[in-house]
């Protein structure tokens, strides 16, 4: 397990395919922050990869970073550990944006469970 600071949070690589992303708190995340993850996860993962998304802290989007946030084909599924209801929320509008490429994801109020569902359908 290996954790890695980036300028919007970290990156913990969990398994060669796998990996769990916590954005800072209060962060916004842009374009730029968003290109800086993506570019991130094809260098440092085994395609197709899997993502835990844990939400503990509170953080936004430009409208720039919603459209294009989780659009690489290499993406297999993504688990997003929400906390509250407020989260829960935000994330299910994050999830209603239309995309060219539909996203496998599931929300969860745990992180184990969240994480046995994507051990579950590792390729």
């Amino acid at each position: 397990m290996t954790i890695h600071k980036l300028s919007f949070g970290e990156i913990t690589i969990l398994k060669p395919n796998l990996a769990e992303v916590i954005i800072g708190s209060h962060i916004e995340m842009d374009l730029q922050m968003v290109s800086e993850y993506h570019e991130f996860l094809l260098t440092h993962l085994d395609h197709p990869f899997n993502l835990l998304i844990n939400k503990i802290h509170q953080y936004s989007y430009t409208f720039e970073a919603q459209q294009h946030l989780g659009t690489l084909p290499q993406i297999n599924s993504m688990a997003v550990v929400a906390y509250n209801s407020v989260t829960e929320n935000s994330t299910n509008s994050l999830i209603a944006i239309p995309r060219a490429m539909p996203w496998n994801i599931q929300l969860f109020k745990e992180r184990k469970t969240a994480l046995d569902w994507l051990e579950s359908i590792a390729l």
